[in-house]
């Protein structure tokens, strides 16, 4: 009777993911300097990434917040230019016209005059200091969030006084301070009630001095009909509104009105800004890079230093793919740990600049996240070759080189 063979073949090893873990962090333990100056090029890209991104984002918080402030849903519906580039003035009805659009809430309007304004009867006619006269609306502060700077605005009696309200570059070119002073207007002296502060969202006003509706069309020369109407429309419905207010303003010829959106020229800005931004992420993408570049130069030279601890371990059973998995995570722990600092910079970054600007300090999350995920990224493509290369070492040679 044949006795059955008790030897049997010995497994092959496995290690844990503990065990793993604690051979990829043998190198950065051992090589702490250079292993932090490989790591300090991915953190300096992710965290280049995160504050611009975050930079940008506080700064458009800024201006949406401003944008809110000053009325983004404000249109403007002027006289356009036909086919000979002649103006051709709005409709005298315009204004009701556009009131009747059921989105719109408020309308307000300013008319142009034939007057000029100096600051005294003394000054030439031909220095004017291209300071416009317009006839205003009452409710025209409230439509486009005009403040004022000082002094108070045209009511119901004053809109048919030798009255002005000045704009605020206006006041300092007639070298008017404060209110109670008198300029001269439309051939006669025309007494300040109030100054302006500066307004982003129609510029024009700064350069203007503001009279009553009825006070322009009787002694100013303005024949009633608005050259800009203002148009604030509900928050949600301001394109529907745009895209007819050309039509409804002037139905016989709706190509020959301007209507623009004030708001769209700080957006504009916005979009600069969004041009450069690229530029700063695409520096901060070659940032990556070259951190990729020095994590693997680092592996490769860690590889060769380490030929004996490699042949070593490959004479004492571990598979190539135990040896691989070590360098890789050694690689991915540099990554990990870069990118965990550059996010951490870059926020600080971002809070920092944010606080000195006056901005609301913003940082998407998707930016916190995709940091150290992209230097994971970065530092596993930067470790395959290495890892590789120390995987397939044979142990006599490695043992030989050491």
């Amino acid at each position: 009777m044949k006795r059955r063979s008790t030897t049997t073949t010995p497994r092959p090893t496995r290690l844990s993911p503990a065990d793993l873990l604690r051979l990829g962090l043998l190198g950065p333990r051992t090589r702490r300097l250079r292993s932090a100056l490989s790591a300090l090029g991915i953190s300096l890209g992710i965290a280049a990434a995160v504050a611009v991104t975050g930079i940008s984002s506080s700064n458009q918080a800024h201006l949406l917040e401003r944008l809110d402030r000053l009325g983004s849903n404000v249109i403007t519906v002027g006289p356009g230019k036909d086919a000979d580039q002649k103006k051709v003035p709005l409709p005298p009805e315009a204004e009701k016209m556009l009131a009747n659009i059921t989105p719109v809430q408020r309308v307000t309007a300013t008319g142009d005059t034939t007057a000029h304004v100096y600051r005294s009867d003394l000054v030439p006619t031909e220095l004017n200091g291209s300071i416009a006269v317009e006839a205003a609306r009452l409710n025209l502060p409230d439509v486009l969030h005009a403040r004022l700077r000082s002094g108070r605005w045209l009511d119901t009696a004053s809109q048919h006084l030798p009255v002005t309200v000045l704009g605020d570059q206006a006041a300092g070119r007639l070298g008017v301070s404060a209110p109670g002073r008198k300029v001269w207007l439309g051939g006669q002296w025309y007494a300040v009630i109030g100054i302006l502060e500066p307004n982003e969202l129609i510029p024009d006003l700064d350069t203007s001095a503001l009279v009553g509706w009825p006070q322009a069309t009787a002694h100013l020369g303005a024949d009633g009909t608005a050259s800009a109407v203002y148009v604030q429309a509900h928050p949600e419905r301001v394109d529907v509104v745009q895209s007819v207010a050309g039509a409804t303003a002037n139905p016989a010829h709706p190509t020959d009105v301007a209507v623009t959106r004030p708001s769209d020229l700080l957006k504009a800005r916005t979009e600069t800004r969004n041009t450069m931004t690229g530029l700063v992420l695409t520096l901060a993408a070659v940032a990556l890079l070259v951190g990729g570049v020095g994590i693997a130069n680092t592996m490769v030279v860690g590889v060769m230093e380490r030929r004996g601890e490699i042949g070593l371990r490959r004479a004492l059973g571990a598979r190539s793919g135990q040896v691989a998995a070590q360098f890789l995570i050694e690689a991915v722990l540099l990554g990990f740990g870069g990118g965990l600092a550059g996010a951490a910079g870059g926020a600080l970054t971002v809070y920092t600049y944010a606080a000195a600007q006056g901005w609301p300090a913003s940082v998407p999350l998707y930016t916190l996240a995709a940091g150290p995920l992209t230097a994971v990224l970065v530092a596993t493509a930067a470790g395959i070759y290495p890892a590789l290369r120390a995987a397939r070492m044979p142990p006599t040679t490695a043992l030989r080189a050491a």
